[in-house]
């Protein structure tokens, strides 16, 4: 997961979780850290959403970084700022998302998980020339050694974690869904 649309994609898909969880938060006035949906949500975002981004951060960072610095000269402690800044917009879309949610209005929701989703979706496009190649950010910019993103360890990598996240989002839909069913 590139860094720069990471915190993109989460925050879309917090508000989308909300909107999901939309028949158990109308139900429940409490506090939003107290609901069960956010607890879901906030597993999510612990346990999958902060490892995927941190892995390629850690292990691809120049790749993450879009090949616009050389990831070696980034403090650590950025790279962690940026990796929980990523985790913390999953569970702040869902916040943020609930208080529409509670009123049914699904406008603002809507515009939640478009405008934030469709900004990265422009954002990979745009860098699609970059995310498509493996390699250094030496080697990116001097224009040698880099391989196709297919033939090399990342490719597998970008394969793997997205199945992981996909059947992640499913497990929480369904967590979510079943506990509407459940009442």
């Amino acid at each position: 997961m590139p860094i720069p649309f990471a915190p993109l994609l989460g925050l879309s898909l917090g508000a989308l979780l909300a909107w999901i969880a939309a028949p158990e938060l109308a139900r429940d006035d409490g506090p939003i850290a107290m609901s069960r949906p956010f607890a879901i949500v906030a597993a999510f975002a612990a346990l999958v959403w902060v490892p995927v981004v941190g892995y390629f951060l850690a292990f691809h960072g120049d790749w993450s970084y879009l090949y616009l610095l050389p990831w070696q000269r980034v403090p650590s402690a950025v790279d962690l700022g940026l990796v929980l800044v990523a985790g913390a917009a999953v569970v702040g879309g869902f916040w943020l998302a609930v208080p529409p949610v509670r009123r049914r209005r699904f406008g603002p929701i809507v515009a939640m998980v478009v405008v934030p989703g469709a900004l990265a979706v422009a954002g990979l496009t745009a860098a699609a020339h970059r995310l498509g190649v493996s390699g250094t950010y030496a080697q990116f910019q001097g224009d040698f050694g880099t391989e196709p993103i297919g033939n090399s360890p990342l490719g597998k990598s970008v394969l793997l974690m997205g199945f992981v996240v996909l059947l992640a989002v499913a497990w929480t839909v369904r967590s979510i869904v079943r506990l509407a069913a459940d009442k």
